[in-house]
C-alpha cells in the first residue's frame, strides 16, 4: 500500500530554506570562473556533476576548497553543491528515517520464504537478462490487474542508477548519496541501511551462506571503494579501495564466481582531460578481482597493456599528450565457467593513437588475469570531454566518435559451441563465434541503429534462447549534436541463427508536448525478457511490455510524474536511463529518474505487481 506523506523532519525544513538560494546564480558568481576554464587544475563542472551533493560540501567546508568557499555561509555551500551535484543533500540519512518506515519483521523472517533464486544486474553469469515464467509468475493475461503496488523514495536524489537485487523477497538497492538499503518486496518498507562513502550505481551481488539462512553483499561506490556487509543487519564486513588511478571509478555491477568478486573498472579521466594542464592521459581500464572472505586484491587484469608514456606531441598548453591511454569497462562481466574466463566490452581511447584493445570484447583468464581475446569492433575511436569544449586543447586526433561497448556482453553455448552477442553505442550488433583454439570469428553484424551519444545500443540486450531471439533496445540519442542520419529509436528483435530482424516497434521520434525539457522516447535502459514477456523502458519515462513472438505492445506506464503519496519523502519519476526492470513473483519493479547530460530528475523506485 502507498502510506501517507510524512511531515518534514526540523533538519530537512533546514534544509528547505536552503534550496530557496539560487545555487546557479551562487555557482556563477563564486565558482564558474575558475570551473569553466580559467583555472586549469580546476575540475570541469561535468566532473564535479559525477559527485554527490556531500562531497561536495566536505570540499568546501572541509576540503581543498575550503579557502576558497570561506566567506559563504553554510546555506549557500549547500545551494553550490546541490546545484553542481544536481541532488539533494540529506545529512545523516540513515539516522532520519522515522519509525513508520521499518518493517515490523526482522530480515531473517523474511529470508525463512525460502525464494532462494537471486535477480542480480544480468540474472546470471552469462548476462541474458532473461527470467524464466515460472520466476517471473506474470503472463499477458494478468497485464490488466498489473497496478502500482508502492513508491519508494530516495531522498536528495535526482537519478536512480542502482537496479534493483531481490533475494528471498527482500529488495536491495544502492542510491545517488551512497545509501544502500534493504526493502521489503510485498510492502517496500525499510529493513535497514548503509551509508557508503559515494554514490552506489552498481546493483547489489549476493552471496548466500552455506546451510541454512544468511547471505553476504557485495557492491562498489563511484570512488572504485568495494563492501561486504551482512545482509541481515547491513553491518559492514570489509571495505577496500581499488587505487591504483586517481580517476578510477565503478560503474557496472561487479560479479561473483566461486570464491572472488570481479570487479569492472572506469573511470573519470574522460572529464579530467578537459583541463588543458592535464598530461592526457594515463587511464588503463581493467578488471579487479578480489577475495570474497576479506576483500584482498587476488588480480588486477587491464585492457590496455602497455604504460603510458609521452608521445613526443604537446597541446597548445605545452602539456605533453601520453598514450597508450582508455578502455574503460563499464559493464558487467560474463563468466564463462567451462573456458575459466571472462568476458568485458571495453571504451574508447582517451589519447592518440587509439589503442587496439579500445571498443572492444576483451577476455581475461579467471586464474591469475592475463589478458587474451581481444575482438576490435571500432578502430580509430579516442574521445575525451576536451572534444567537446572550443579549445579542443586535448582532444586526440581521431576525434571520438566514442562508440564504447558499454552494454554486456551475452553468452550462449549450444553443445560445443560458444557464441557472444554484443551491441555498441553505434547502433550494431554483432554475433561472435569463440574457435577451440582461443581465436575468434565473426557470425553476422546487423547495423540497427544510427548510433548516439547514449547509445545506439547502451546499457543492454537480452537473450531469449527458446525462442531464437535477441532483444535489442535502441535509444539513437544524440545530446551533443554531432549524429547525423535517420534516428530509429525502438526495441528490435533480430533472430539468432542469422541476425535477421523478426519484428521492430518503433517508438515515437518526439516527446507529446506538456513533457519536461529533456524528454526524449529512446531506449537507453537494457531490456529484460520475463517468460514471453518483453520489458522496455525509455528517457521519456514510459515502461512498455510487448509480446515476445510479435512486439506487439501490451502494457505501458508513464513513470514520469509526481507520487504524492509515499512512504518519507517526495517522489517524482523521470528518465530511465541505465537500469531495466526486475520481475519477480508477480512484482514488476523499476527505477525512474536520471539528471544528467539533459535528461529529466527523479527518485522512484516503482513496484507495479498484480497481487
Amino acid at each position: 500500500m502507498l502510506a501517507a506523506a510524512l511531515p518534514l523532519t526540523a533538519e530537512a525544513a533546514e534544509e528547505e530554506k536552503a534550496v530557496t538560494l539560487d545555487g546557479a546564480d551562487l555557482y556563477q558568481r563564486h565558482c564558474s570562473t575558475c570551473h569553466d576554464g580559467a583555472a586549469p587544475k580546476a575540475p570541469a563542472l561535468v566532473k564535479l556533476q559525477l559527485m554527490s551533493a556531500r562531497s561536495v560540501l566536505a570540499a568546501l567546508e572541509t576540503g581543498a576548497m575550503k579557502q576558497q568557499a570561506r566567506h559563504l555561509s553554510r546555506a549557500e555551500k549547500v545551494a553550490v553543491a546541490e546545484h553542481v551535484s544536481g541532488s539533494r543533500l540529506e545529512e545523516e540519512l540513515h539516522q532520519a528515517l522515522p519509525a513508520e518506515q521499518y518493517c515490523t519483521r526482522s530480515v531473517e523472517e523474511t529470508f525463512s520464504r525460502k525464494r532462494n533464486r537471486i535477480l542480480d544486474w544480468g540474472f546470471g553469469l552469462e548476462n541474458r537478462r532473461y527470467i524464466p515464467a515460472e520466476e517471473a509468475r506474470l503472463d499477458r493475461s494478468q497485464l490488466p490487474a498489473l497496478k502500482l503496488k508502492w513508491v519508494f523514495a530516495f531522498p536528495g536524489a535526482t537519478r536512480v542508477r542502482s537496479q534493483p537485487t531481490v533475494y528471498d523477497g527482500i529488495v536491495f538497492v544502492g542510491s545517488q548519496d551512497g545509501t544502500v538499503y534493504a526493502l521489503d518486496l510485498e510492502e517496500g518498507c525499510v529493513y535497514w541501511t548503509f551509508v557508503a562513502d559515494q554514490e552506489v550505481r552498481t546493483a547489489i551481488q549476493v552471496k548466500p551462506a552455506s546451510g541454512d539462512g544468511g547471505a553476504t553483499l557485495f557492491f562498489a561506490d563511484f570512488s572504485a571503494n568495494v563492501y561486504a556487509l551482512d545482509a541481515a543487519s547491513g553491518g559492514l564486513l570489509w571495505k577496500t579501495r581499488i587505487d591504483y588511478h586517481p580517476d578510477v571509478t565503478v560503474t557496472g555491477s561487479p560479479r561473483i564466481y566461486g570464491d572472488s568478486l570481479y570487479v569492472p573498472l572506469s573511470s573519470s579521466e574522460w572529464a579530467s582531460a578537459a583541463d588543458p594542464s592535464y598530461p592526457c592521459c594515463t587511464f588503463r581500464g581493467g578488471v579487479a578481482r578480489l577475495a570474497l572472505a576479506d576483500g584482498r586484491l587476488r588480480w588486477l587484469g587491464q585492457v590496455v597493456v602497455s604504460l603510458p608514456a609521452p608521445t613526443g606531441r604537446k597541446n597548445a598548453a605545452g602539456t605533453p599528450f601520453l598514450a597508450p591511454s582508455g578502455g574503460p569497462v563499464w559493464n558487467s562481466p560474463t563468466v564463462d565457467v567451462t573456458g575459466a574466463r571472462l568476458f568485458v566490452g571495453t571504451g574508447e581511447s582517451y589519447s592518440s593513437p587509439a589503442h587496439e584493445a579500445s571498443d572492444a570484447v576483451v577476455s581475461f583468464a579467471l586464474p591469475y588475469g592475463e589478458r587474451r581475446v581481444v575482438y576490435q569492433a571500432l578502430r580509430d575511436d579516442a574521445w575525451n570531454l576536451s572534444c567537446n569544449l572550443p579549445d579542443k586543447r586535448n582532444c586526440p586526433e581521431e576525434f571520438g566518435p566514442d562508440f564504447d561497448i558499454g552494454a554486456p556482453v551475452i553468452l550462449q553455448r549450444a553443445e560445443d559451441d560458444l557464441w557472444l552477442y554484443v551491441g555498441q553505442k553505434s547502433g550494431d550488433v554483432y554475433k561472435l563465434r569463440l574457435d577451440a583454439d582461443g581465436g575468434v570469428r565473426l557470425a553476422w553484424r546487423k547495423k540497427v541503429g544510427r548510433g548516439g551519444f547514449l547509445g545506439g545500443v547502451h546499457w543492454g540486450m537480452a537473450l531469449a534462447e527458446g525462442k531464437g531471439l535477441l532483444l535489442v533496445p535502441i535509444a539513437d540519442t544524440d545530446v551533443i549534436g554531432r549524429f547525423s542520419g535517420a534516428r530509429k529509436p525502438g526495441l528490435y528483435a533480430l533472430d539468432l541463427d542469422q541476425g535477421g530482424l523478426r519484428w521492430a516497434w518503433r517508438a515515437p521520434l518526439s516527446c507529446p508536448s506538456g513533457k519536461r525539457a529533456g524528454c526524449d522516447p529512446g531506449l537507453s535502459a537494457p531490456v529484460t525478457v520475463a517468460g514471453d514477456l518483453v520489458f522496455a523502458a525509455a528517457l521519456d519515462g514510459t515502461l512498455r511490455i510487448h509480446d515476445l513472438e510479435t512486439g506487439k505492445l501490451l502494457w505501458q506506464y508513464d513513470t514520469d510524474r509526481d507520487y504524492p503519496q509515499v512512504t518519507y519523502t517526495r517522489a517524482r519519476g523521470g528518465s530511465i536511463e541505465s537500469i531495466g526492470a526486475v520481475v519477480t513473483g508477480g512484482n514488476v519493479l523499476v527505477g525512474s529518474g536520471y539528471l544528467w547530460g539533459g535528461r529529466m530528475a527523479g527518485n522512484a523506485l516503482l513496484n507495479f505487481s498484480i497481487h
